[in-house]
């Protein structure tokens, strides 16, 4: 079936994400729509049903792991909170509390896109699943810049650092929240009598999906998407500029390469994850409210499916990032306890200065044994 048959055949259905459903006919209750064939293909077809689930449960395989080992990490193997650690912590918190819903999502999918678990946990779910976008986004932004600010001013006072960077972290989680209210406000089921199903987020009236969804999304896309990208890109801009001017520092070699690792993937992250789902995202609703229709319902939906691949890659920016990430992470892997490490730091700092090790053992060997 062509794309222009199917427009000419409804003029007064839309094609897209979320779908605009009409209300079904001898429908007493009001909550029962229909959509057109072009919407039911997709709701049954491969790409939602086989596409999606393939993508969201490589997502859930590698994300659930390494962020719960990234969080165990941070809490448990890292002794020195920095900054850095403070927002990647969070950053990975945040991708944990998102693919641990991925199993009722790929449920949803593979059951032919039909909700069975609710209302209340469709809502969670969408609320989860754009939140962790923006979530991102914010702490990405963060630690860039705190990157940057290391660079230039490396002697400011940790602690102070560190007090800043909590309460930046307390500030974004209060944002997300109040952002994503709205989300919870709008009825997130429908049932569509003539596919027998209940989509989640799928369909809804087209009232919605023109005024109250664009007004709200064109909002996060600006506020929390626009400013943080422009933000992170000034900082690295800044950060090479800083790097390049200090070429006779011995370490600026070194500093340079790891800028450039985080640089590769925080900028891989927006360019995949999400540039495309939030400019699609505005796309998809400005088509809604001026034509009624919205022709870009396959780029948008892989937009969005792509957008949680984040959670994947995040946990590569902690280990460019932290050196005492890297080595408390080969540490757990290979299941040292925290005071077998200490053990090995002293028997090597004895091993390069004897004399100095030495005493400096002996004088807290009681402190070792109480560890």
């Amino acid at each position: 079936i062509s794309l222009s048959s199917l427009v000419e055949s409804r003029p007064n259905r839309t094609k897209g994400r979320s779908f605009i459903g009409q209300k079904a006919e001898n429908n007493a209750s009001g909550k029962s729509y229909d959509v057109n064939d072009f919407a039911a293909q997709i709701l049954t077809g491969k790409l939602t049903t086989v596409f999606l689930p393939i993508v969201y449960i490589a997502v859930f395989l590698i994300g659930l792991p390494s962020n719960a080992m990234a969080l165990w990490v941070f809490f448990f193997r890292t002794k020195k909170k920095h900054p850095a650690v403070i927002y990647m912590a969070n950053l990975a918190l945040a991708d944990l509390l998102f693919v641990i819903w991925f199993p009722l999502k790929i449920s949803y999918h593979i059951n032919g896109n039909n909700w069975i678990y609710g209302e209340g946990l469709c809502k969670v779910l969408v609320g989860f699943f754009y939140g962790n976008m923006y979530c991102s986004i914010l702490f990405i932004t963060c630690l860039s810049v705190q990157r940057y600010w290391v660079i230039v001013n490396p002697i400011v006072h940790t602690r102070k650092k560190s007090e800043i960077a909590i309460a930046v972290s307390v500030a974004i989680w209060i944002l997300i929240l109040l952002s994503t209210i709205p989300l919870y406000l709008v009825d997130q089921t429908a049932y569509i009598s003539n596919l027998n199903i209940t989509t989640c987020h799928d369909v809804l009236p087209q009232n919605v999906l023109a005024h109250d969804m664009f007004n709200y999304f064109l909002s996060l896309a600006i506020g929390v998407f626009l400013f943080p990208a422009v933000l992170t890109v000034v900082a690295y801009v800044l950060m090479f500029k800083t790097l390049n001017a200090s070429n006779l520092e011995v370490n600026v070699g070194k500093k340079r390469k790891r800028a450039n690792k985080l640089i590769i993937t925080v900028l891989s992250i927006y360019l995949i994850c999400f540039t495309p789902s939030n400019i699609l995202l505005v796309v998809h609703y400005a088509l809604i409210r001026s034509y009624g229709q919205s022709n870009v319902y396959a780029l948008y939906i892989i937009a969005l499916c792509l957008c949680t691949l984040n959670s994947g890659i995040d946990p590569f920016i902690y280990y460019f990032v932290s050196k005492d990430f890297r080595n408390n992470l080969k540490n757990a892997l290979l299941c040292r306890s925290v005071r077998t490490v200490k053990r090995m730091q002293v028997s090597h700092s004895s091993s390069r200065h004897p004399k100095k090790s030495n005493s400096y053992f002996s004088s807290s060997n009681t402190t070792n044994t109480t560890y």
